[in-house]
């Protein structure tokens, strides 16, 4: 069991239906040093569902955080110890998520407005495991319009044992937004979390939201602990590749594409092999090309090719095949 700690100086969010263990796996042939979080699992599947369907994952993922959905501080230290069962390097607690699914189960977002429960919740989760336990949150909800709201929140929440905290510089409405809506329309508010950082130096802060390239953020990294990056990991996923070096700074030059997908050729075959769907095994691979030349075939071919039963290697070497050399081996 792993217990080193997190490196949250760079981090792929954690995104309900995108980063199961097929993605966490692809991403992995892209960076070795970035942290990796789990989509959100909330109490009530692992208590009462398939546990090792929701917590099964591989060694090559670490480190891999564990993030969990819930207000109930006993559920969720039970949790807490499933996840140091079976070997997460951190458990994370949602407190940003504006789905009606967790606005109904009053966790997620929901929980910006009660801290004394998040507080309560950390406490016992921290009873629970050895693990680290953090908090991702927004800046505030639907009628929270001060920083001086949500520094009580941070407040509460560290005077329970919270050292880390990943903040979404955007508010979230829970009355008239969508979820999609909720990622885009608040606006964000980076100087809240410098501000932040600057009100509670003791604390590892972390900023998510709007960052697209390594240049942002590199630029935030001048005050902010880590850096969270969420829909760009996944929509132009080779920005992964420099991570090691530009963020880390690891001197290993960063990996070309063809090699990137060879090292994730046997994930693939070994899915197969267990008779999984190639579509889910490689739908994380679908923007490994934006914006260069061969993205459109590799990615129609994958579309409309990888939904078939009897679709493997194949497929995936048809789609590559439409890729230019020189898009496949560059390294700027």
């Amino acid at each position: 069991m792993s217990l080193r700690p997190a490196p949250h100086r760079f981090s792929v969010a954690p995104m309900l239906d995108w980063t199961d263990r097929h993605c966490r796996a692809f991403h992995r042939c892209l960076t070795t040093q970035a942290l990796l979080y789990t989509e959100m699992v909330t109490t009530g599947a692992l208590l009462h569902g398939d546990q090792a369907r929701h917590l099964d994952f591989g060694d090559t993922e670490h480190p891999v955080a564990l993030q969990l959905g819930g207000s109930d501080p006993q559920a969720l230290a039970e949790c807490a110890t499933l996840a140091e069962k079976w070997g997460y390097d951190e458990v994370n607690l949602n407190c940003g998520c504006p789905s009606d699914r967790v606005q109904s189960g009053a966790f997620g977002a929901c929980l910006m407005g009660t801290p004394d429960v998040v507080a309560r919740s950390v406490e016992a989760m921290r009873g629970a495991t050895q693990l680290p336990v953090t908090v991702k949150h927004r800046i505030g909800i639907d009628h929270q319009e001060s920083y001086e709201e949500l520094c009580a929140f941070v407040a509460t929440v560290a005077e329970a044992g919270c050292q880390t905290f990943i903040v979404h510089a955007r508010k979230a409405w829970l009355r008239g937004l969508s979820p999609k809506e909720n990622r885009e329309i608040p606006p964000l508010r980076y100087d809240w979390v410098q501000r932040l950082k600057g009100d509670f130096p003791e604390l590892t802060i972390s900023l998510n939201g709007g960052i697209l390239t390594l240049d942002e953020a590199q630029e935030h990294l001048t005050w902010a602990d880590g850096v969270m990056v969420g829909r760009a990991a996944y929509q132009t996923p080779y920005l992964l590749a420099d991570v090691d070096r530009r963020i880390f700074g690891a001197e290993t030059p960063r990996a070309t594409r063809r090699e990137v997908m060879a090292r994730f050729r046997p994930y693939v075959a070994a899915g197969l092999e267990r008779g999984e769907s190639f579509h889910h095994l490689t739908k994380s691979t679908l923007g490994l090309f934006a914006g260069q030349p061969g993205a459109r075939h590799y990615k129609r071919t994958l579309s409309e090719l990888g939904h078939r039963k009897d679709a493997g290697l194949d497929v995936l070497d048809q789609a590559l095949a439409g890729v230019p050399d020189e898009v496949l081996d560059a390294r700027d």
